[in-house]
């Protein structure tokens, strides 16, 4: 019995996220703007709404928080006058910065402080929609009180964040040499990273089941949006096929209900090397997460105490 309720309760919160994330697509189309739609917000009403995730519902207020301050950072920098890869270094610090203030490690926020400058937003619409949506995801968690039985306060490994600068700066570096400074940024993939080396274990099975999920939610977010002319229905099918994905690998992975909303903000140029971009950010990324997470494992086993 108890199964059966749990079931239909998760039934019932999939077609709320998903209804919202329509809203979200709806809205855009109608106010023709574009900068409404939020991909992150996606993934935050899957991962909040729906799974629930502990490291993201202990704190309501960070929901609503954390992302609209964040946004509100990038899209200050976004209006200097900066080339964009410098734009995006100042961005990263200062939201992580701001992150170990509020200590917080709340991933989704880089998303929505780094998506104002990939997509050059400059419309008040975006932050109205930032502060809105992020407020009415936070409701949801103080209005059912799933946050109760949480320790509202865990140990934040700040090491990770400095880690992730490094990490992240490489690649950006890499980018800029290979000439395709657009790459350097893919919101979805920047925040599993970040979330992935926060993980007390990450091994190469995640890492390849992580990097072929997000290919194929950006390969299968572009295909539709090329093949279709309703934002609306396309939205639709993206997160029909996210949840078949995700139930096939058997996995959690909340932004990959964000990466086939990216074709509608990015800029054309993007859209059309966004599978091959996920990719190898997802390789490259990944692969380091990884090598950095087997030496970590090596210098804890040789620094442990021996009886």
């Amino acid at each position: 019995m108890n199964s059966v309720i749990a079931k239909n309760e998760t039934i019932l919160s999939y077609i709320i996220a998903i209804a919202l994330i329509l809203l979200m697509v709806a809205a855009s189309v109608i106010l023709d703007d574009p900068e409404v739609i939020l991909p992150e917000i996606a993934a935050m009403a899957i991962g909040i709404w729906v799974y629930r995730e502990p490291g993201w519902i202990r704190q309501p207020s960070k929901i609503f928080v954390a992302p609209s301050i964040t946004a509100a950072i990038g899209f200050a920098i976004n209006q200097v006058d900066l080339p964009y890869l410098g734009k995006v270094s100042i961005t990263l610090v200062l939201m992580m910065l701001f992150l170990r203030i509020i200590q917080s490690n709340f991933g989704p926020s880089l998303a929505t402080g780094l998506l104002p400058l990939v997509t050059n937003a400059v419309e008040w619409s975006f932050m109205i929609s930032v502060v809105m949506l992020s407020f009415i995801i936070m409701l949801g968690v103080l209005a059912f009180k799933w946050n109760d039985d949480l320790e509202k306060k865990v140990k934040i490994p700040y090491q990770y964040m400095l880690v992730f600068l490094i990490l992240i700066f490489v690649w950006i570096g890499l980018c800029w040499i290979a000439g395709y400074p657009q790459l350097a940024v893919i919101p979805p993939i920047l925040v599993v990273v970040y979330e992935s080396l926060h993980k007390p274990m990450f091994n190469g099975k995640m890492a390849f089941k992580l990097g072929l999920v997000l290919t194929i939610s950006a390969a299968v977010g572009t295909l539709l949006y090329f093949a279709i002319d309703s934002w609306v229905i396309v939205t639709l099918l993206d997160m029909i096929l996210m949840l078949v994905l995700l139930r096939i690998v058997g996995m959690r992975i909340p932004a990959a209900y964000a990466f086939p909303l990216l074709p509608f903000v990015f800029p054309d140029e993007m859209v059309v090397m966004l599978p091959v971009g996920a990719l190898i950010a997802s390789t490259f990324l990944f692969g380091s997460v990884l090598l950095y997470k087997k030496w970590e494992r090596k210098r804890s086993q040789l620094h442990a105490p021996r009886n």
